[in-house]
């Protein structure tokens, strides 16, 4: 999660998510790779997630399945900071306008972000996210899905290179879905004033039973830029999918928006 703003809330609205959105094939809702930041208990972010896949091939993986090719994404993403290394997150809603123009809100997500304490002079973070959540029909044949994060990173100097080992999990649902390792890896250099150059990768390991079928499975590699303006946080990137994935031009951001 890229570092966002926050203000206090009643504990109230920390309770309010109660299941919630799955993966999506093409492109999912949220192309991000997990580092440390997390917000401090008592405390309210909000990230916007979007992405748009400009060019592709259209194709569909079931009956009622929404092509990714020239579908805008767009998920609210709110936290709440329960502890020091705890924080709560609900994605609602996981919209899409398809290519047709049709507005669908899609499902909604919970998470539950554990980020490790350390010392401020540990160069090395680590910690977990789960993330459970239902979709319609239109993103997935089975309702209710679920993903397993493990994060681990580090910082030196100008660089910063964080990893991400995904495993993807049915909860329910009418069709066969093995468990899926992916992992994720992000690699930035700071170029001053507040801004980042570097690459992400999402990589499909396949089935988590018998992982290493990369050709089969989906796979993209983004360029991006992370740049701080006053109290706003941005992700931009541009990326290509190969691989199984039906996407070859992909165009995502990520804001960070302040809240008082």
């Amino acid at each position: 999660m890229i570092t966002r703003a926050h203000k206090s809330i009643a504990p109230a609205l920390a309770t309010m998510g109660v299941l919630i959105g799955g993966a999506a094939f093409g492109a999912d809702e949220e192309i991000q790779v997990y580092m440390d930041e997390i917000g401090k208990p008592g405390e309210f972010g909000v990230d916007v997630h979007t992405n748009y896949v400009a060019s592709g091939d259209l194709v569909t993986d079931y009956p009622g399945n929404q092509p990714s090719l020239h579908r805008l994404r767009i998920t609210p993403e709110f936290a709440y900071g329960l502890t020091d290394s705890l924080e709560l997150g609900l994605y609602l809603p996981l919209a899409t306008l398809d290519r047709d123009g049709q507005l669908d809100l899609g499902g909604i997500k919970f998470r539950l972000k554990y980020v490790a304490p350390k010392a401020p002079a540990d160069r090395w973070f680590w910690g977990a996210n789960l993330e459970l959540g239902r979709v319609n029909h239109s993103l997935d044949a089975n309702p209710v899905n679920g993903e397993l994060k493990g994060i681990a990173g580090t910082r030196s100097g100008p660089w910063t290179l964080a990893f991400n080992a995904n495993v993807g999990f049915k909860v329910s649902g009418p069709e066969p879905a093995p468990a899926t390792l992916e992992l994720a890896t992000k690699l930035m250099h700071s170029i001053g004033n507040g801004a980042s150059l570097g690459i992400e990768s999402f990589n499909g390991l396949g089935e988590l039973r018998s992982p290493g079928h990369m050709h089969e499975s989906e796979q993209a590699g983004y360029i991006v830029l992370d740049k701080s303006i006053g109290r706003w946080e941005l992700n931009l990137g541009a990326g290509m999918g190969y691989g199984t994935s039906p996407d070859r031009l992909i165009l995502k951001a990520i804001i960070g928006v302040p809240i008082d």
